[in-house]
């Protein structure tokens, strides 16, 4: 199967755990676009690069080797100048910062290029914020996950603590709160539905609910 599917939605609306479940099933290839900005977001912290400073960050972005590599299990690897950062980019610190860097349009563009190379040879499942109307606009699935503010603080805290990051619900939901601000007002690329994407509130479904309706319609549809 050749089709391009495209995920996109909020932070914490389950994206990437649904994106790579709908992969496994239909046997394509998965890329988690948000994997590339945390790892800039982290190359940033460690240079001490100034979040406001846009021509900083691209050329850190340019300077860097970002590769992605696919596990054993369908997830993503990434390398960061040959280091494996797959753990370090999901930490609280790199969560609170990678808005910061996602809204620069420099890197998008840089980003938006890789990820648009990739999308070309199909067969591929992609999420993030901007799929579906920036990088792979011509998707024949594009999909719209969301679930409510308190729901998707609580699966971020659940993620963090099977990781022994502990904080609290009040925290979370203000971190993603400040996160859907910058990401839906940004200029370049906001979060915002594709006009022709199913929109999908997950406030009450499971992950495996909300894969099964995503495989069943890409399935029906062959």
């Amino acid at each position: 199967m050749k089709a391009k599917i495209a995920i996109d939605g909020p932070a914490g609306a389950g994206k990437s755990t649904v994106a790579r479940a709908v992969a496994k099933e239909l046997g394509l290839a998965y890329l988690d676009t948000g994997a590339m900005y945390r790892a800039i977001t982290l190359a940033a912290l460690r240079a001490g690069v100034d979040f406001n400073d846009s021509r900083a960050l691209a050329d850190l972005t340019e300077s860097v080797e970002l590769d992605i590599q696919i596990g054993s299990d369908g997830e993503n690897i990434i390398f960061l100048n040959g280091e494996n950062v797959s753990e370090e980019i999901r930490e609280p610190e790199i969560n609170s910062n990678v808005s910061y860097v996602a809204r620069c349009p420099e890197v998008r563009e840089i980003m938006v290029s890789k990820q648009q190379e990739i999308g070309r040879r199909g067969g591929v499942v992609m999420d993030g914020r901007d799929i579906g109307t920036k990088v792979m606009p011509e998707a024949e699935f594009k999909f719209f996950l969301t679930a409510s503010l308190e729901e998707r603080a609580r699966r971020r805290l659940a993620e963090l603590k099977a990781k022994g990051i502990n904080l609290t619900l009040p925290q979370m939901i203000e971190e993603i709160r400040t996160r859907d601000k910058i990401d839906s007002e940004r200029e370049c690329s906001p979060l915002q539905a594709a006009r022709d994407a199913i929109y999908l509130d997950t406030t009450e479904m499971t992950i495996e609910q909300v894969v099964k309706y995503i495989v069943d319609i890409v399935v029906d549809s062959k």
